[in-house]
């Protein structure tokens, strides 16, 4: 596959995927007629992987020839790091009160043990589903499953890299993340019109919701702008600038780490891309605390999550499609898996008493990232999709190495 692709021109493929992803986009945002009907079955981060996955399936383009994944994941996957940390407000996370980091927390541990569990349940019925040998071994395609189950899109690609599980058998991985994490969304989303009720039996106070409501509305409001080109420049410069300190950084620290062996649980820190995200990271957080956090009302997130697309659909070009299905105890595996994540949360919320809101958003801030935490989020009530972000963000901070923890644990699992 590929060797006779009728387009291998970089230029031209990239021009395929945004075409692609511009017809996605556009499509999904119609809410009548036949488009949506579709998106209500279909998710659209699901065609972002798989209609590049189309171009690759017909031989019309060279996925291991481009050079768009290298860029991609080297480039726009550090810079949109960083757009995505620049506006987490701790200081505003922890107002939230203790309740919703205790469920955003939960939900975070439930991903952490709940695929080593899984693992091992699924291991008793099935040893091959659990198995494979070097790239394509499914612990660790399963840890790209948990960077996007606890933080997103970022942290997926994160632990595809760091982990080199085979991006051919990327695939499934895929298929199992999009399917489990969208059942549980629309899960929630059926919760959502039966709140007050779920509240009583929770016993949880709603009061600090109503207050939630009026606080966040006005911070939205004070930060919102329309973006000048002043404002989009400074926002590439400080995304690319930090990019290049995490190159320099990582080249450097690498060095330190180059006699460790393979067998060592240390061995990650040999990688240069964890090392990339690790500093993007850091430098994110870090400008959170200085007036660069205010680039968020002009749009820093948002050139963030194209960098993110154009990474999926780099990514979706290299999937082959034949191999997608060739493993449905994977599907068990993420069924357990959401399974523990979900019963976690009901358990600890009905123990503190905190309102359905907090489970739900903590719950897809973790699973559903900074794409769908606003939109549940905002199902309660508009003003308080932001705090589904910020509960988001928070998880892209946390989710590279809440997902580095639990790969550990699903190696152990997987391989005793």
């Amino acid at each position: 596959m590929g060797e006779h692709a009728l387009f291998t021109n970089d230029a031209v493929v990239f021009g395929l995927l945004a075409i692609i992803l511009g017809f996605i986009f556009y499509t999904s945002n119609k809410k009548e007629g036949f488009w949506g009907e579709f998106y209500k079955y279909i998710p659209a981060l699901l065609l972002c992987y798989m209609l590049p996955a189309v171009l690759n399936l017909f031989d019309l383009v060279d996925a291991e020839s481009s050079q768009l994944y290298f860029v991609a994941s080297r480039y726009l996957l550090p810079a949109c790091i960083v757009l995505f940390t620049i506006s987490v407000d701790l200081k505003s996370i922890i107002n939230l009160g203790p309740k919703a980091l205790i469920m955003f927390l939960t939900g975070t541990v439930g991903i952490i043990i709940g695929g080593p569990i899984a693992i091992l349940i699924i291991s008793v019925f099935s040893p091959e589903t659990v198995g494979g040998s070097g790239p394509t071994e499914v612990w660790r395609g399963l840890s790209t499953i948990a960077g996007s189950w606890i933080g997103g899109g970022a942290n997926q690609a994160a632990m595809l890299e760091i982990y080199e599980y085979d991006r051919v058998e990327f695939g499934k991985m895929i298929l199992v993340d999009v399917l489990m994490a969208n059942v549980w969304m629309a899960i929630l989303l059926l919760g959502i019109s039966k709140t007050k009720r779920i509240d009583k039996w929770l016993k949880a106070d709603r009061s600090s919701i109503e207050n939630l409501k009026k606080k966040v509305s006005e911070f939205s409001e004070s930060v919102k702008r329309n973006p000048s080109l002043n404002d989009l420049m400074i926002i590439l410069g400080i995304a690319f600038g930090a990019t290049g300190i995490a190159h320099f950084g990582a080249d450097y620290i690498t060095g330190f780490f180059a006699d460790v062996p393979k067998s060592s649980t240390a061995y990650t820190f040999t990688k240069q891309f964890f090392w990339l995200v690790t500093i993007a990271t850091i430098i994110g957080v870090g400008l959170s605390f200085t007036k660069a956090k205010n680039y968020e009302g002009a749009g820093a997130s948002k050139i963030g999550s194209v960098f993110i697309y154009i990474l999926v659909a780099t990514i979706g070009m290299s999937i082959d499609l034949g191999s997608v299905f060739e493993n449905p105890g994977l599907i068990a595996i993420g069924f357990v898996w959401i399974s523990i994540h979900a019963g976690l949360l009901i358990l600890v919320a009905k123990l503190i008493k905190a309102p359905y809101f907090f489970l739900a958003v903590g719950s897809q801030a973790n699973v559903g990232g900074a794409a769908s935490a606003p939109v549940v989020a905002a199902e309660f009530h508009p003003s308080l999709a932001s705090v589904g972000v910020l509960l988001a963000v928070f998880g892209y901070v946390v989710g590279t190495y809440g997902a580095i923890l639990c790969t550990i644990l699903m190696e152990i699992a997987a391989t005793s």
